[in-house]
């Protein structure tokens, strides 16, 4: 795929790179694509890991200041719903890789990530109060994931913050130093492939089940998912029969 956005299948897993230098600021169709990206990469049945990152120096400074003006600012915030949307529906596991500048949308969409790690200069921030804006998609997922009074410092501040503080507050799950970023997140992303594709998938749909519910009606839908769905998988079976055997697990991600 040519454009704002690259598409690369792997083994295993399809690698999303923001491709609009110099800061992958993301225009209306920049959004449209990776809404198309998302969804194509979690439809193909051998995804079993899903990768975003940015070619340049910067990841994102958010989304096109112009597409909020006029009769832009509809297909904007329509294509901005759709992204959100269909991130949330994958199945297969996320994993984002910053550096550099990570504000606004782009903040936003490593908000929307399973798994998020940094360089050491990156920074982040919500930026869109300085313009007498509010910033939607991270008014929903900030809270959720680093708890409602960090969001509102974020969203409320405008401030910028740095890798380490982003970290502390879980906004990402580790930093490491620029030069072995790349190096560090495939580690990451190959212990996860070497894992069932299936129990990927059953796991990351077990914590989403238990979202906004009572621990009592938590545990009940997850212990169903775990008889009716994940015990049902051949990778199950095969799991838990290599461990007694003491040798490899041959997975099928089925």
């Amino acid at each position: 795929m040519s454009g704002p956005v690259q598409v690369s299948k792997l083994d295993g897993y399809v690698r999303i790179t923001l491709d609009h230098p110099p800061l992958n600021v993301l225009t209306n169709a920049g959004l449209a694509a990776l809404a198309d990206a998302f969804s194509e990469a979690g439809a193909d049945p051998a995804t079993r890991l899903i990768r975003l990152d940015a070619n340049g120096k910067a990841f994102s400074a958010g989304v096109d200041v112009g597409d909020h003006l006029g009769d832009k600012v509809h297909t904007m915030m329509r294509e901005l719903a759709r992204l959100f949307d269909t991130i949330d529906d994958l199945e297969q596991p996320t994993v984002a890789t910053v550096r550099g500048v990570c504000l606004g949308g782009g903040c936003e969409l490593i908000a929307a990530m399973d798994l998020c790690y940094a360089g050491e200069a990156a920074t982040f921030g919500q930026p869109e109060i300085r313009l007498g804006l509010f910033a939607p998609p991270a008014s929903v997922l900030l809270p959720r994931l680093i708890g409602e009074r960090r969001a509102f410092e974020l969203l409320l501040s405008g401030a910028t913050i740095s890798a380490i503080r982003a970290a502390e507050i879980g906004l990402v799950n580790r930093v490491f130093p620029d030069d072995r970023l790349e190096e560090e997140v495939d580690a990451v992303c190959g212990t996860l492939l070497a894992h069932s594709g299936v129990a990927l998938r059953q796991a990351k749909k077990a914590v989403r089940l238990a979202r906004g519910l009572s621990n009592v009606e938590a545990h009940r839908k997850v212990h169903r998912l775990y008889m009716d769905e994940l015990m049902q998988t051949k990778d199950a079976h095969e799991g838990l029969s290599a461990f007694l055997q003491k040798r490899s697990a041959a997975w099928r991600h089925e």
